[in-house]
């Protein structure tokens, strides 16, 4: 009997897909209310301490006049809440939601405790209530992701069907709180998933289209900030320009990311307990209030203002400064709160700011520039950007600029930051975090490719202890070879041509598995010349190579 590894794609693996995409129809409708009772927690906090009423409506201070006591007080008050819930409950519900569920997929086999799920909002609804200038996107990520890990805990999954359920969870929320659901999966895959897969892109988009039909019944399906586009002609001048705007949008990016660590280094400094820095961090909220207090809270009303064209330039300078430097400081000190409601108003103020200085395209049109732009630069996740704006403000007229602005702002942000306000924050905590994906070299190559003629090895090292023998057959991946390997303990088994009736081809050794890593980099580094009359010159072989040459055309298959 021959013991064959699973295989990705086998029908084991096909129906756990359809097992965890039915866990996910549920988990999209709890998560759907979870944002739902996020956002209205919010509101009806926002409500009491700034206008005293009982009303659970989204609304943001400064719509009045308030006390000055008030708006310094009410911020400190809430870090120091925030700051006795992370200390005497979870301190996971500190920062602002992504990079905790980044950890608990990398550190803790996706498990998240059941009171997160709970603290979390709570923690999040405080601190923005009392004036942060936070969003509920982050809470409401890490919420729903708890929410998904402990229903796959609960049904004693696998640790890859817990993650696909958390990150489930977390796009769900997030779908229902903007109405963006692709904006949602592609956030998923460009920053939590870790991989593209049908096993888990089929349960997280289930998850986010049940979510977002829900959240239609429960908020409406209209573009949460309308942008009305009309017959607008976006010229080729305008595209240029858009380079521009995502170029300053990148700088902007990297300035506040850079702000935000540096602040957190500081706080590490501090003479006193964590449990103390948000609401030190409140301080440096009610200050900044007291000069723009539009630029406290959620500041939904404030976004739409500036995406519609209807923000005085008062209004747009004071958010840009105000803004820029309250989220940035007071975000450094572990408080709770979202990062991209915050970055849509920032980036919006800034090209709303550029829109006095660029031709005019349609109203608000240099403010999604910024927003697409801002959002590409912090969170280097350009395409949820491009995305992100247009399901906010359903412009779809604005597809190239916003390419355009939001790939520039990355790619400048690429070259200037190591690393993103995301993997920064993984980094500090000992962790290595890449978010570079390709395509696995062991995928790309054969058994048969680089079989090694000869007898079969011994049973002293097959690793197998009850005597069945391990085999692989020449229509194998070295990917699948390196699993074979790694779950029997083996470091070499022989080859078959399972189409010849098991015919003994050779011996594959874990040796062998370099090859296809070889030529990964040779395709990477070395350069040549192909057209006519061209020679290549003559170049010393890598060192690694010497032994096997890394293209298929040298690799034979014997006889």
């Amino acid at each position: 009997m021959t013991r064959r590894p699973a295989r990705l794609g086998d029908f084991t693996v096909n129906a756990r897909t359809l097992v965890i995409t039915a866990c996910a129809l549920p988990l999209g409708g709890v998560s759907a209310l979870a944002a739902l009772g996020l956002l209205k927690l919010i509101g009806l906090l926002t409500n009491l301490v700034f206008y005293q009423r009982v009303d659970t409506a989204m609304t943001a201070p400064g719509q009045h006049h308030h006390p000055w006591w008030l708006v310094l007080g009410a911020p400190v008050a809430g870090g120091l809440v925030v700051g006795l819930m992370a200390r005497f409950g979870s301190e996971k519900i500190r920062g602002h939601g992504m990079p905790e569920a980044i950890e608990a997929i990398l550190t803790n086999g996706s498990r998240v405790a059941p009171r997160v799920a709970v603290l979390k909002p709570v923690s999040a609804a405080v601190s923005i209530g009392t004036g942060g200038p936070f969003g509920a996107e982050g809470p409401i990520i890490m919420t729903g992701g708890a929410i998904g890990s402990v229903l796959a805990q609960a049904l004693r999954l696998t640790a890859d069907e817990r993650k696909t359920l958390l990150v489930a969870g977390a796009a769900g929320g997030m779908a229902a709180t903007f109405n963006s659901p692709l904006a949602a999966v592609l956030l998923a895959v460009e920053l939590l998933l870790f991989e593209w897969r049908p096993r888990s892109l089929v349960p997280v988009a289930t998850c986010v289209a049940t979510a977002t039909v829900l959240r239609g019944y429960l908020l409406g399906t209209a573009p949460v900030f309308p942008v009305p586009v009309g017959s607008a002609h976006i010229s080729a001048t305008a595209d240029a320009l858009c380079l521009v705007a995502g170029v300053t949008g990148g700088l902007l990016a990297v300035a506040a990311t850079w702000l935000v660590y540096r602040a957190e280094d500081g706080f590490a400094r501090l003479p006193v307990h964590w449990m103390w820095w948000p609401a030190i961090g409140g301080l440096i909220i009610g200050i900044g209030g007291l000069f723009e207090p539009r630029a406290l809270g959620v500041g939904y009303d404030v976004i739409d203002q500036l995406l519609t064209g209807r923000a005085a330039i008062s209004l747009v300078i004071g958010i840009l400064v105000v803004k820029t430097a309250i989220w940035s400081l007071s975000l450094g000190s572990g408080t709770s709160g979202g990062v991209l409601a915050p970055v849509f108003m920032i980036g919006s103020a800034l090209g709303a700011l550029e829109g006095h200085l660029f031709p005019p395209v349609f109203a608000g049109f240099w403010a999604m520039m910024g927003l697409a732009a801002v959002v590409g630069g912090v969170m280097r996740s350009p395409l949820t950007g491009i995305v992100f704006t247009l399901e906010l403000t359903h412009a779809w007229a604005a597809v190239l600029p916003l390419m355009i602005t939001a790939t520039a702002a990355y790619a400048l942000s690429t070259l200037l930051l190591k690393r993103s306000i995301l993997t920064e924050k993984i980094a500090r905590r000992g962790l290595h975090l890449t978010r570079e994906y390709s395509v696995d070299p062991l995928e790309c190559f054969f058994a048969r490719e680089v079989v090694r003629p000869g007898p079969a090895p011994a049973p002293a090292f097959d690793g197998v202890a009850d005597g069945t023998g391990v085999v692989v057959r020449a229509d194998d991946t070295l990917r699948t070879v390196a699993y074979l390997f790694a779950e029997h303990g083996l470091t070499r088994a022989p080859v078959v041509d399972a189409t010849d009736g098991g015919r003994p081809l050779g011996v594959i050794t874990v040796a062998d598995l370099l090859h296809a890593r070889l030529h990964d980099l040779t395709e990477e580094h070395r350069r040549e010349r192909h057209l006519p009359g061209q020679r290549n010159r003559r170049r010393r072989p890598h060192r690694s190579s010497t032994r096997h040459r890394p293209t298929r055309r040298n690799l034979t298959v014997p006889d």
